[in-house]
């Protein structure tokens, strides 16, 4: 019988022969879900892994090594302190994101704000606002079956005050069921035709409907500038995430359907990943 520290450097080694690029911070997510405590305490007690432990470490790990994201296999993933149920058919909540929503955070909104957010996938960005500003009143619009029943878990998981309607973002009878919006955020499919043939293995496990933004990678914030500039209120503020270099194109949409007092802000590696207009 092993024990679970010799578990947990079984799993690193495994990870590092398979060349994944952080062996030791897999195993450590790996063994913490198995075994239900911290890695640190796990590697002091020195306690005997079970056989139900040793086999479901084998397993997540021969899936790991094939290709399927971590996120996936663990069922849960951390965004902004809070955590959010994933799985296939829904995209994995990502750091790039936390940028979006801490510019968010730092606007002047008003008090008890309506918040939209469009292409909701997870529901993590309407989920974060909705806990950490007072009163908010957030609806997430979302088309995709299996995400909806994601974002209702989730909802449930963090006690969330937020509604939810199934719709297409990219048609006028969803955008007209809303006026007067204080903010609309959104995180949409931006990848291009071009990304999508050289993608990571792990990211062709995710839903292909919540990746491609079309030819150039820009249709939704092209769709959605359009149609949901209506709903917004005078001086309410449509932000994006945006994938890299897309920041002069997605400007330049903003400024075409009116938006002043645009701004960008960088992740975390320097990179545009925010673009922001109020409307005039």
């Amino acid at each position: 019988m092993v024990t679970a520290p010799e578990l947990y450097f079984h799993l690193k080694r495994i990870f590092e022969r398979n060349r994944l690029e952080s062996p030791q911070f897999e195993a450590m997510c790996i063994i913490e879900h198995i075994f239900g405590e911290k890695l640190e305490k796990i590697l002091l007690n020195k306690k005997n892994a079970s056989v139900e432990h040793e086999t479901a470490a084998n397993n997540i790990a021969y899936r790991r090594i094939q290709g399927e994201p971590l996120q996936y296999l663990l069922g849960k993933w951390e965004f902004y302190g809070l955590e959010f149920f994933v799985g296939k058919g829904v995209l994995i909540p990502r750091q790039d994101t936390e940028t979006l929503v801490e510019t968010v955070l730092n606007l002047n909104l008003p008090l008890k704000p309506k918040i939209l957010d469009l292409c909701s996938g997870s529901g993590c960005i309407g989920i974060t606002l909705c806990k950490k500003i007072p009163d908010a009143q957030v609806t997430a619009v979302e088309i995709s079956e299996k995400a909806i029943g994601y974002i209702n878990k989730n909802i449930a998981l963090n006690n969330a005050d937020m509604a939810l309607l199934a719709g297409d973002v990219l048609t006028e009878k969803t955008a007209e069921q809303f006026s007067e919006i204080d903010l609309i955020v959104c995180n949409p499919p931006y990848l291009t035709s071009r990304d999508m043939r050289v993608l990571q293995k792990e990211v062709t496990f995710e839903p292909e409907t919540a990746l491609f933004g079309g030819e150039d990678g820009l249709r939704f914030y092209r769709g959605i500038t359009d149609i949901w500039k209506n709903s917004l209120k005078i001086g309410g503020i449509l932000a994006y995430e945006i994938g890299m270099g897309q920041e002069k194109s997605v400007v330049d949409i903003l400024r075409k359907n009116h938006f002043d007092n645009i701004q960008t802000a960088d992740d975390l590696c320097g990179i545009t990943r925010v673009v922001l207009g109020k409307k005039q």
